[in-house]
């Protein structure tokens, strides 16, 4: 026997009805999903205020500080990683947005010992019309072992992402203000 038209019609509701309701609690999980706030960090006495600070960001570690990473992944390690590197390099760090053409950009894969030493560089992309900033870098990076130790890992290798404005400073994708 046929369906009656009731039948005929809420059969052809149920399909659409299944995916609405998929929907609506595809939208409501999505909603939960944010991430918590970061706490604030443990001001140092010994560090610069972050009024004073040159550098937005974190607060850098001492100069030439080996201190430990309690970082347990490799993206969290790279956090500490730029820290450091901005805490050396202060001076040499973009202030601000950046301009909308960047003179170089590199990703740069680091390998890093349990002791915070460098222990192999790895271009992943390579600004090859910049030779220059390519060596630049990696004096960059050498220069500032010993890094923070990862003492949750034992050793990590992290990528970061280097934009280098054509003044000779730059910004780690870890920590930028973002461009123009």
């Amino acid at each position: 026997m046929p369906p009656t038209p009731t039948e005929r019609s809420s059969s052809h509701r149920s399909p659409w009805l299944l995916a609405g309701l998929m929907a609506a609690v595809a939208s409501l999980v999505a909603a939960c999903k944010s991430a918590p706030e970061p706490p604030a960090p443990a001001q140092d006495s010994t560090m610069p205020s972050p009024d004073t600070a040159s550098v937005k960001g974190p607060v850098p570690a001492a100069a030439g500080s080996a201190r430990a990473s309690a970082a347990s992944t490799a993206r969290a390690y790279r956090e500490d990683a730029a820290t450091h590197l901005y805490g050396l390099n202060a001076q040499r760090v973009y202030k601000g947005k950046l301009p909308p053409m960047l003179y170089a950009i590199g990703v740069l894969e680091v390998d890093i010992d349990r002791a915070g030493k460098v222990t192999r560089l790895r271009w992943m992309r390579a600004p090859k019309h910049a030779p220059e900033v390519v060596a630049e870098i990696e004096r960059t990076v050498r220069a500032a072992a010993p890094f923070p130790a990862p003492t949750r890992m034992g050793k990590v290798t992290y990528t970061d992402t280097w934009l280098w404005d054509k003044s000779g400073h730059f910004q780690l994708d870890t920590l930028t203000e973002g461009q123009l």
